[in-house]
Formats: C-alpha cells, sequence, structure tokens
C-alpha cells in the first residue's frame, strides 16, 4: 500500500464496510501501512518531526494497528514513537473526526503540522474534531505515541468519520447495558489506600490499627491494604522486595506481624464500621513462591519449557498461566478463605487485564455466595463491570488532570472523557477517582510534586465532587512529598500541614451527607470561560451541589448559566458554599462568580 491514501469524499462514505455494517456509509478506515520512527532519545518534539516538511525518508513502513513490539526492530522497546502518513482530499464538506480505537499509552496528534490534540490514558478510545485542519489535496497526519512499558504503539482501528455520526463509532458493545449491582456501601465508599511500609514508624498491622479511629474521623469507609503476603527473596528488588511478589497467597508478611495480628486490625476495622479489602495479586507470584515449588505446571512457559516473567521488566516475578484449571481452582478456593475464613471485604485486584476476564466473573459469582463484597479492578476496561467487578480505576481523569493544570489542554477535555465514559461502559459503572497512586507515587512524581499545592487543592475538589469512587493513598492528607519506594521503607512525615487532610475531611462529610455526590447525575453549567473553568451540578431529587473550578492562573470572572433541569423542584433557591460560607441566589438572572487562580467553589442548596 502506497504511503499516501487517495480518495474522493463521495468514496469517504462508501468505502468501508467492514465490521460495522450500519457505520459502513460513514468511515473510512486508516488501517494499513504508516511510516514509523522510533524516538529513544526523546528528540522528535525539539526537531519538529510533526513538521510537513520534515524528512522522513529514512522511516519504516509499518502496519498499524498493531503493537510495534511485533515489528522487528522493537521487539524490546519501551519509549516514542512516531507515526505518518498522508492522505488525499478532493472535496470536504461535512465536519470530520479522526478517531483512535486504541493507542498505548498516550498519544499527540499533528495535522499538516499543527497539534490537533493530545490524549493520556492506556486502552480509552479518543477522538479528535479536525475543523478548519484538514484542506482539500494532500494532508499530512502525524502521531506521537508515548509508551511507558509493555506493549506500545497504535494497536487499534483508526478512522476518519463524519463528526456527527462520531457516537456511534465510540459506543461500545456494553453500552446501555447494566452494570453489575453493587452493595449501598460499595456505591458510597471512600477508599484509603494503605501502604504499611510507609504508614506508620512500626510498617505493621498494630502501626495501622491504632490509627483507625484518625482514618474513620477523616471521613473513611474502605482500607484497602496493599499485599500483606510474605514477599520473595529470590530475584528481589531493592531490600525489602516489592510487595506484588507473593511467596504465599495464604500466609501474612511477617514485616507486618502474623494472621491474629492482621484479625486483630480487621476486627477493630468493622468495629468503627468500616470495610477492609487486601491487594490480591493473581497474575504472577515470586520466583521461590509456594505455588513455584508444589505447581510448577501452572507457570507460562517459553518453548524451551522455561518459566517467564510477564514482561522484560517485571523480573523479580513469574507468570502464572490461567489456561491451567487447576489454578482457577485454587485461586477462587484462597479468594473464599479470606473472605469467609478470615473475613475481609473484598479485594483489589493487581494488573487484573492481565487474567482472563471469564476467571473474575467466576470468582465473583463464588464470592457472591458468601456476603456482598467490593473488588476493584486496577483496569479500565468496560467488560469488567458486568459481572465481576464494581469499580475500575479512571486512569483517564488522572492523566488529564496535568495537562488541564498546566494549560496544555482545555478543560473540556473533561466532558469528552465523561462522554466516552457513558459511551463505553455500562450504566451504573463506577470508577475509582484519585489525585495519586502508589505506582505514581513512586514512579512518577508526588502529586504535590506534580501539581503544586493550588493544582493539589483543586483536582482534589474535583475528584471528590465528579461522579465516582474516591480514593486517598498513604500520606495524602498530609500533601506527602516523598516517593514511597515499593521495594524499601520510606516513612511518611506526618508532621507536615494537615490543610489537604482538612479538604479532604470536608468533602468526605459532603459525600456522606448529600446524596447528589452518591447518587446523583453530573450536568455541566455553561459559562463565559470555556478554556480554564469548569462547572457543573451533580443533582438527586432535593439535594444539589454546584462546582466551579479555575484551572488558570489567573483570575476569573465567569456568568453562569444555569440549566433548566436545575429549577424544576423549585423557582429560586439558595446556595452557601462548603469552605467560605458564601450564599448565592439561583434565578434566572445567571449569577457571576469570581475565582482567583486555581481557585474552587463548592456551593450546597441549603
Amino acid at each position: 500500500m502506497s504511503f499516501y491514501l487517495h480518495f474522493i469524499l463521495i468514496l469517504f462514505f462508501t468505502f468501508n464496510s467492514c465490521s460495522r455494517p450500519e457505520l459502513a456509509e460513514i468511515k473510512l478506515s486508516l488501517n494499513g501501512e504508516w511510516l514509523f520512527s522510533a524516538d529513544s532519545q526523546k528528540i522528535g518534539l525539539d526537531q519538529k518531526w510533526f513538521a510537513s516538511d520534515f524528512n522522513r525518508s529514512n522511516w519504516e513502513k509499518v502496519n498499524a494497528p498493531e503493537f510495534w513490539e511485533e515489528y522487528p526492530s522493537l521487539a524490546n522497546y519501551d519509549g516514542w514513537g512516531w507515526y505518518a502518513k498522508k492522505i488525499l482530499l478532493e472535496k470536504i464538506s461535512d465536519p470530520i473526526s479522526l478517531h483512535f480505537a486504541g493507542v498505548d499509552d498516550d498519544a499527540v496528534v499533528w495535522i499538516n503540522g499543527v497539534e490537533v490534540g493530545s490524549h493520556t490514558g492506556y486502552s480509552d478510545p479518543f477522538a479528535f474534531d479536525l475543523k478548519n485542519a484538514l484542506r482539500e489535496g494532500e494532508n499530512l497526519i502525524v502521531v506521537q505515541v508515548l509508551d511507558y512499558g509493555g506493549g506500545g504503539g497504535i494497536y487499534k482501528p483508526i478512522t476518519l468519520i463524519d463528526t456527527k455520526h462520531l457516537d456511534k463509532l465510540l459506543k461500545s458493545e456494553y453500552f446501555g447495558k447494566q452494570a453489575v449491582h453493587s452493595a449501598d456501601w460499595v456505591r458510597d465508599a471512600v477508599i484509603y489506600s494503605v501502604y504499611l511500609r510507609s504508614f506508620s514508624k512500626e510498617g505493621n498491622f498494630a502501626g495501622l490499627e491504632k490509627r483507625i479511629p484518625e482514618l474513620k474521623d477523616l471521613g473513611v469507609t474502605v482500607l484497602w491494604l496493599m499485599p500483606i503476603h510474605p514477599v520473595g527473596v529470590t530475584k528481589r528488588k531493592g531490600k525489602l522486595g516489592s510487595p506484588y511478589s507473593i511467596q504465599d497467597y495464604y500466609a501474612v508478611n511477617p514485616e507486618f506481624g502474623t494472621l491474629e495480628d492482621f484479625k486483630i486490625l480487621l476486627r477493630t476495622v468493622h468495629d468503627n464500621n468500616m470495610k477492609l479489602i487486601i491487594d490480591l495479586v493473581a497474575n504472577h507470584t515470586s520466583w521461590d513462591s509456594k505455588l513455584i515449588k508444589e505447581h510448577p505446571e501452572w507457570f507460562t512457559k517459553d518453548n524451551r519449557g522455561n518459566i517467564i516473567a510477564p514482561n522484560s521488566d517485571w523480573t523479580d516475578v513469574a507468570d502464572l498461566d490461567f489456561t491451567k484449571p487447576e489454578l482457577r481452582k485454587y485461586m477462587i478456593g484462597m479468594m473464599k478463605w479470606w473472605v469467609h475464613d478470615v473475613g475481609i471485604d473484598g479485594f483489589r485486584c493487581d494488573v487484573s487485564e492481565l487474567v482472563p476476564t471469564d476467571f473474575w466473573e467466576a470468582a465473583r459469582d463464588e464470592l457472591n455466595k458468601i456476603k456482598p463484597v467490593m473488588m476493584l479492578s486496577e483496569g479500565s476496561i468496560p467488560e469488567h463491570h458486568m459481572k465481576a467487578f464494581d469499580i475500575t480505576y479512571s486512569w483517564n481523569v488522572y492523566d488529564a488532570l496535568e495537562p488541564i493544570l498546566k494549560g496544555k489542554r482545555p478543560v473540556e477535555l473533561l466532558d469528552q472523557i465523561f462522554q466516552n465514559e457513558y459511551l463505553q461502559f455500562p450504566t451504573g459503572s463506577l470508577r475509582m477517582r484519585f489525585n495519586t497512586n502508589h505506582d505514581k507515587n513512586a514512579w512518577d512524581a508526588p502529586a504535590i510534586m506534580k501539581f503544586g499545592i493550588a493544582g493539589l487543592k483543586l483536582s482534589t475538589v474535583l475528584i471528590n465532587t465528579i461522579p465516582g469512587i474516591p480514593m486517598i493513598y498513604t500520606g495524602e492528607e498530609v500533601a506527602n512529598d516523598k516517593r514511597l519506594d515499593l521495594f524499601d521503607k520510606v516513612e511518611v512525615d506526618w508532621n507536615r500541614s494537615n490543610e489537604i487532610g482538612e479538604l479532604y475531611k470536608k468533602l468526605f462529610n459532603l459525600r456522606h451527607t448529600n446524596r447528589a455526590l452518591t447518587l446523583g447525575s453530573i450536568v455541566r453549567v455553561s459559562n463565559t470561560n470555556k478554556q480554564s473553568v469548569y462547572s457543573f451540578f451533580r443533582i438527586y431529587e432535593n439535594d444539589m451541589i454546584l462546582v466551579i473550578l479555575n484551572f488558570s492562573n489567573a483570575n476569573a470572572d465567569v456568568e453562569l448559566t444555569i440549566p433548566e433541569i436545575a429549577f424544576k423542584s423549585k423557582g429560586k433557591f439558595s446556595l452557601q458554599e462548603l469552605f467560605t460560607d458564601e450564599q448565592i441566589e439561583i434565578n434566572k438572572t445567571p449569577p457571576r462568580i469570581f475565582l482567583h487562580p486555581f481557585d474552587y467553589k463548592v456551593f450546597v442548596r441549603k
């Protein structure tokens, strides 16, 4: 196939009649041959590889969609990669969008040397309205893919589509279907992720147990303990080893105490009307695990019969093979033991997308026979919500925070995210919202270092007021500024200012007392600063919250257009601001709101 793709616009609406016949007249596939260049030194931006006149004569011809590990020269490549393709448009009439079904991990797109958009978040579909970027005649599409590990590249279809039909392409097979039913305590949860090594000086169950009343007072309802099992020694990373390198699923790490110590902690959690879930690392074990000694046949092997790691970076763990029925039986039995015999309330499931969904569904069926549990997936695929999981990771919102705070993307990016969720996920799916987590803290940067204090406050308000389940990671209540190493012990400095903790406490209390945050819909409120100010209502029956967020470093004086739905129960009403007690009247006259740089206001109907 030529690097040039020629077509007449009439053919644009009749060309491609592949797997979705209802879209055959309104889309054109860009799958096939592209030019590609790896960018291991990350010089492409500085050298303007996206420019129309850049020389790409030494770029190689590749096929997309395909993980670039399939290309002969890139079997073990992680980093940046660039794709380019030219198309010839003989006529343009209606607005056209460029749709990507999936890129690993992030992407930036240029048309004719002009950036048209960027996307963050592995596996999520996304699209850009090309507006005036396309022109009649030759057009150059350049895509930069930023890969952070594992697979990389444009690995799902790429499509040009009439913008007015874009939603049809974005809809997944799960659109309109009902998500798994979650217990009320799951839907209403506030999750605290506990890294035991860093949470207390003792670094054990007892160190956490004595601070349970403090966490309850903060407003936490569910504790998620990162892995509590013994850690492998063989091929260990760091002095203490990764907690995700599991020796024995039925035992606890002596670093944290005994099983009886854990049960004492669990009783204290339950006595304080809280729940506790533990991390389940089902995809792999340590190289000296009980399973690898007793059942080596349950592990993935290469063509020479050697057990292998899940990927080239996770050298301290061995990959389990879930095609083995006896392994599945063992894992489900172990999960039932922790819930029935020990008494925990569920699991956070590590790298859940690497384990077959039908295994998780079978496990959930068995756990449901014991009691209602929380199942949290460290994944972001819609199918997990159908039967297996209550909650999935909202990487999409996290990945949008920094670009919006730095003014690289408009706040309307959040609208795109929520619209994609609506079209992709089953109805009622719960997404976990967060400022940081143990991976991002350790491998990216602590939230306070990434966003600054003003940005951290603003993002904290956002993740606690949009639909979803909020999660706070160890030390975030004091704006922890340390990387909490996963292979060694790094203590949080609990003497730091607690102003972020006070912010969380107010927001958590609002969540517990106002059903708009747990049951309410989100209703966008348009304002006169669409680039930087994000405003919305959360509404459920008589409960109503108005949130206004200024994501810029400049003052914002905005006029709000209150949607009609806000007046359904009352023609006129008063709102009181959560943090300042400021009051405003909502009527047919658009209210004006002044916000300082990175300011926020949360108004609650009295």
